[in-house]
């Protein structure tokens, strides 16, 4: 029988009768356990050994759970800490949240709510897990490189998932660099046609005079250069999707010609006179408001309404800043195996920044500082200073009005400290708390109920 690998927790009470009932209940879960009597001796053990899971007293003698738990994060910030109370105050509960505890429990431990929090706390694969349970809400939908679980991520993909099937032409708007070409991509992979070639064009990268050969192609000597002929992308897709990016570049007259394909199915090469009939599903994009390009008659009407039968907005990255651990780990773990390098994780003090940070350049200006920071950092962990960002003033930074919690924390964790912090606010006024909440006063009785935090004061 093969060897099982158990994972280790080190438990830090300096209440010994306490500390010994935890090993041996956790000892009977199957983990391997250390026991710590003071946060000092903690900080040494996790300095010396690796740890999967710390459980740890708020209140100890010598060093408290808080200054501990400062310090294990300092050393690695990846270790998940669960910290323990019999003082179930707002104030030590966001406080330990904010310093980077995984959650908080209060004593007398719920020994059924433990097991589950060290279970969850276990799965450093979180991102994994959401990017799993994501992919049953949505069903076979294959998301390919679209990484995000936030609200209006969750809705696009949706959204995506809806129309991918389907032959309409797509039209997704959004500034540079939100993902419009993933996007596309991920409607093709999950359409009938996802066998079939899925081309790519951007039109602002091919001058006015190319542009009409790119698309439809041309015969030999049809201009200088010509010496041969050339098959067109509308050619090369056919039976597959044609993605336009940046549509809006195109001239009047190449948009006229675009109009036509799309109600014939029909075009003919340049400098040729066969009609060559195809079969193209086609999406477009653009950064720019269409409507706003044709009241300047910058773009034709006829045409917006012809790409216009689907429309999907990627959002900025500013608007959907849950998103961001996601995708930094996502890069990270990218141009790690790119760079050979061993990274394991941000601090949180770069991850604070990440998050702040507005992003003008969105997920394309994300993924370069990442890159960036995996090239320059020396240690395991990328810091703030390895990611100095293109445009840094203040008016690019936002401040955090919410509680951002840890990139090992889960959107549960985040709503307990969103509620916790809320609450403090509120001087524990729980109507008030609710108010500002956007909930109802049931509503927020029931949420208090679920994380076991009923000893609050009205």
């Amino acid at each position: 029988m093969p060897n099982v690998i158990k994972n280790s927790i080190l438990i830090v009470d300096d209440d010994h009768g306490h500390r010994t009932m935890l090993r041996t209940l956790i000892a009977g879960w199957g983990y391997s356990v250390d026991e710590a009597d003071d946060g000092s001796t903690a900080i040494d053990m996790v300095r010396q050994g690796p740890y999967d899971l710390v459980i740890m007293d708020i209140r100890m003698i010598h060093v408290s759970g808080i200054e501990a738990l400062e310090e294990i994060k300092a050393i690695n910030p990846a270790i998940p800490v669960i910290i323990m109370t019999a003082y179930s105050s707002v104030e030590s509960a966001v406080k330990a949240l904010k310093t980077g505890a995984y959650d908080y429990l209060t004593k007398p431990l719920d020994f059924d709510e433990l097991r589950i929090t060290i279970s969850r706390a276990m799965d450093h694969t979180r991102l994994k897990e959401e990017n799993r349970l994501l992919k049953e809400n949505l069903g076979r939908f294959d998301r390919r490189d679209i990484i995000g679980n936030s609200p209006l991520m969750v809705n696009l993909l949706e959204t995506v998932a809806q129309v991918a099937p389907s032959e309409a032409t797509i039209l997704i708007t959004g500034e540079s660099g939100t993902g419009k070409e993933v996007i596309a991509g991920a409607i093709h992979s999950n359409s009938a046609r996802s066998s079939a070639p899925f081309i790519k064009l951007n039109c602002a990268a091919i001058t006015e005079t190319l542009l009409e050969s790119e698309l439809f192609g041309h015969e030999k000597g049809a201009f200088t250069g010509a010496y041969r002929r050339k098959e067109g992308r509308f050619r090369q897709a056919d039976g597959g999707t044609l993605f336009l990016d940046e549509v809006s570049e195109m001239s009047l007259a190449m948009q006229a010609k675009l109009l036509r394909v799309l109600q014939e199915k029909e075009f003919t090469r340049v400098g040729g006179e066969e009609t060559i009939r195809v079969d193209v599903r086609l999406i477009a994009a653009t950064n720019r408001d269409l409507v706003q390009e044709i009241d300047a008659k910058r773009f034709r009407e006829d045409l917006f309404y012809r790409l216009n039968v689907v429309t999907l907005k990627a959002p900025p990255l500013r608007e959907r800043r849950e998103d961001i651990p996601l995708l930094a780990q996502h890069f990270l773990t990218a141009f790690s195996e790119k760079n050979q390098k061993t990274i394991k994780g941000f601090t949180p003090k770069a991850m604070d920044r990440l998050i702040r940070y507005n992003w003008p350049g969105n997920v394309r200006e994300l993924m370069n500082a990442v890159e960036r920071g995996v090239v320059l950092t020396r240690t395991d962990y990328i810091d703030e200073a390895d990611i100095p960002f293109f445009r840094d003033n203040e008016t690019d930074a936002v401040p955090l009005t919410a509680t951002y919690a840890p990139l090992n924390t889960s959107l549960e964790q985040m709503e307990k400290a969103t509620i916790l912090s809320t609450l403090e606010s509120a001087g524990g006024n729980k109507s008030e708390a609710a108010r500002r909440l956007g909930i109802t006063r049931r509503t927020l009785h029931k949420k208090l109920k679920q994380y076991g935090m009923m000893s609050q004061e009205p």
